[in-house]
């Protein structure tokens, strides 16, 4: 089957009434986890984004002492996992600021987790792809948030 459109799929999504939209949006959240949690960010967690970078702060916390250090190999392998997850996360929302804020939290994690990630070259790489990125999103902000990022980047 052959994707349609966005502009397409738009234009069709006008022509219908407010119960075909919702039926519709509840079919799309029966086939993929990531359709519901998405419907979940747009319609319970949106208005309060302050509690939904909360919530996903908490949930890399419990990742990162969940993780398995006996090896160096589990270890990246956790880290890769917490940052995919997180990543999930901040593309439910439009904001550039959650992106800033969750990625410098998971940095600030890094930095602070035992044993020192400078050991391993790999951790040490995923550390400064996600400082770089930081920096490249920051630079498309305004500028009291550009001050205010990059003074919380130079402490990393």
């Amino acid at each position: 089957m052959k994707a349609i459109p966005l502009k397409d799929i738009k234009q069709e999504l006008n022509h219908l009434s407010s119960d075909e939209l919702q039926e519709i949006c509840l079919r799309l959240s029966r086939f993929k986890k990531e359709n519901k949690e998405l419907l979940s960010y747009l319609l319970f967690q949106s208005a309060d984004e302050d509690a939904y970078i909360e919530s996903i702060k908490k949930s890399m916390d419990e990742g990162f002492d969940a993780i398995n250090k006996n090896s160096y190999f589990y270890i990246r392998k956790s880290i890769r996992k917490i940052l995919t997850q997180t990543k999930k996360y901040i593309r439910y929302s439009p904001k550039k600021e959650t992106e800033v804020e969750l990625l410098l939290y998971f940095c600030e994690k890094m930095k602070d987790f035992k044993p020192s990630i400078k050991n391993s070259l790999q951790l040490e790489n995923i550390y400064k792809r996600q400082i770089l990125l930081i920096k490249k999103i920051v630079a498309s902000l305004h500028e009291d948030l550009q001050y205010d990022y990059n003074l919380a980047i130079e402490t990393l």
